[in-house]
């Protein structure tokens, strides 16, 4: 099965911005690691994105920016996912993030109603890799 991926250890955290009900992580650097089925190597890119949280009904530890997150997870409905965001992340339900960032005390904990995960610009290759 193909599948693509964020990888939350060394995203860049560009800003997080609160507005009302509204919380969107800007990120400007996401590494993606995509594979394909059959390939013996998976390749790795990077790109700049935002997971915007809709309906949020909980933050805390809202980070000083920019910074870098170190991982954490990232949670819709009955799925969690451990230092990585699925690509075409889009749901609503119970969503939320517990973002570790490196250097600052707290994690950054967002709950809310729904989740978008937005690409941004066009992704560039970095290198094949073999795990």
């Amino acid at each position: 099965m193909d599948s693509n991926s964020i990888i939350l250890p060394g995203s860049q955290v560009e800003a997080v911005n609160v507005e009302g009900n509204s919380v969107s992580i800007h990120f400007s650097l996401v590494y993606i690691i995509k594979s394909m089925t059959g390939a013996e190597q998976k390749t790795r890119w990077k790109q700049a994105g935002q997971l915007l949280f809709s309906g949020v009904n909980e933050t805390h530890g809202i980070p000083q920016c920019p910074c870098v997150c170190s991982g954490g997870d990232v949670g819709e409905n009955i799925y969690t996912y451990r230092d990585m965001i699925p690509l075409q992340l889009k749901s609503h339900g119970h969503t939320h993030c517990s973002l570790i960032i490196e250097d600052q005390q707290e994690r950054l904990q967002v709950q809310a109603e729904a989740v978008e995960l937005i690409m941004i610009d066009t992704p560039r290759y970095i290198e094949h890799f073999s795990d």
